[in-house]
């Protein structure tokens, strides 16, 4: 074939094209026209045209509801199958969850399981249902219990008189897991998973108060049969009153010189905010990737035929539903819920437990020149007969960082086994099976 000899004649368009591009031309001018240009007068026409005009007869502006849900579209929408029900009230349930642990409650016994089974485990689906919006609103927050590091230190229920002596077993045994529990959280703040320790634990000594001769000579066999032991190195005993003056200004003050009383004191006690400790444990346990749910109460907890549990959970919120899960694992450490929620259970060792409508109330002072009085944490011995909650202590007390004391526990009463529980729990609680042994 003959070669263009110039570059004009290389891009010249042929006489096809030249024709194509006058149809444009043509198609535009008559389509300006009728719906109008981008000229004065072409936009008063699109401004004032009626309903039958034929730029509102457009197929793009037109709504086809045969076609899209919005009429905008040519392409036809499917419909979804309906979920059934009356009025959309019925609806078919959620599909079952599938996952390896639960652990119910947002206490510190669950954040610091849910925790261990993360780093055991890390592959495991891990979840954690709270009822209410927060960890540690109820036994463990920090104004919910007396926020002692239970080593044995001062606590007289673990010795009892036992002859000529006090038995020690029992004392040492709470030493040693006190122990592991600080070498614990010891390991995961130096892992970064805890923040500074002194945030939720710090040095306040224990004491141990006597009054009266049979007291004070229970006491003087406790710390000889106490002091040598490692776990207890440092324990010291005195009745000599000026050095009880030293040790508990605060309760020598005013004290009639005649009263037979006597202390023995560790100063390696400990005070411990469990409220902090369990907010930074499950901070640590999401991290870790666990799965935290709040506003989540399990009201259902069915052992099934191959050995796994299914829990039928409700949602607190505004967009309150009901689902199911089911585990290979269950923790329920949930406090005053867990009788509840056991009895459903129907496991054997619930038989014969139940809860009595009492409750111990503290005193609480944060006067600062009446809190520098008292840097100790003081048990005295409760009276024959009288339950272990009822042993009075006097408490230096860190609960959010600030300083005070707290005296009790004075005896309460209330239905509730929860402080946000029902009024009703005593009485949904009673069996036949527990009702016997409560009498």
């Amino acid at each position: 074939s003959k070669q263009p000899e110039t570059l004009a004649q290389l891009w010249a368009p042929n006489a096809r094209e030249r024709e194509r591009e006058r149809g444009i031309e043509r198609e535009s001018a008559a389509m300006a026209s009728t719906e109008g240009g981008s000229h004065q007068a072409g936009m008063d026409r699109r401004l004032s045209s009626a309903g039958d005009d034929v730029l509102n007869q457009r197929p793009s502006m037109k709504l086809n509801k045969s076609l899209s849900t919005t009429g905008m579209t040519g392409t036809k929408t499917k419909k979804k199958a309906s979920g059934g029900g009356c009025c959309g009230f019925c609806k078919p349930k959620p599909p079952i969850e599938e996952v390896d642990a639960v652990c119910i409650g947002g206490g510190i016994m669950s954040a610091t399981v849910g925790l261990m089974l993360k780093q055991l485990e890390p592959n495991w689906k891990v979840v954690m249902y709270e009822r209410l919006g927060a960890l540690a609103e109820e036994s463990s927050n920090g104004w919910n219990n007396a926020g002692t590091g239970h080593s044995a230190l001062c606590e007289p229920n673990y010795t009892p008189a036992s002859g000529d002596t006090v038995e020690t077993s029992k004392a040492i045994t709470v030493n040693e897991n006190w122990q592991l529990s600080r070498q614990y959280w010891a390991y995961l703040a130096t892992k970064g998973l805890l923040p500074e320790p002194s945030s939720f634990i710090n040095n306040t000594p224990h004491c141990t108060f006597a009054y009266g001769e049979d007291q004070v000579d229970w006491l003087r066999k406790r710390y000889a049969a106490l002091h040598k032991h490692p776990l207890f190195e440092g324990m010291e005993y005195s009745e000599d009153k000026a050095q009880l003056q030293k040790w508990a200004p605060l309760m020598m003050e005013g004290r009639d010189p005649s009263d037979k009383v006597a202390l023995s004191r560790c100063d390696v006690g400990t005070d411990c905010d469990f409220g902090a400790l369990t907010r930074d444990l499950g901070k640590a346990f999401m991290n870790s990737g666990g799965n935290l749910l709040l506003f989540h109460t399990v009201t259902g907890l069915k052992k099934e035929a191959d050995g796994r549990w299914l829990l039928t959970i409700k949602k607190n919120d505004l967009g309150a539903k009901t689902c199911q899960v089911r585990s290979r694992f269950v923790f329920v450490g949930a406090g005053g819920w867990a009788l509840l929620l056991l009895q459903k259970s129907k496991i054997p060792e619930i038989k014969g437990f139940m809860g009595f409508p009492i409750s111990g109330e503290f005193l609480v002072c944060q006067n600062p020149e009446v809190v520098d009085k008292h840097p100790n944490k003081v048990y005295g011995k409760a009276a024959i007969g009288a339950p272990p909650m009822s042993v009075p202590h006097l408490d230096k007390r860190i609960i959010g960082g600030k300083h005070m004391l707290l005296f009790g526990p004075f005896a309460g009463f209330s239905p509730r086994y929860l402080k946000t529980g029902s009024l009703l729990d005593l009485f949904k609680s009673i069996r036949l099976h527990n009702l016997i042994p409560a009498a």
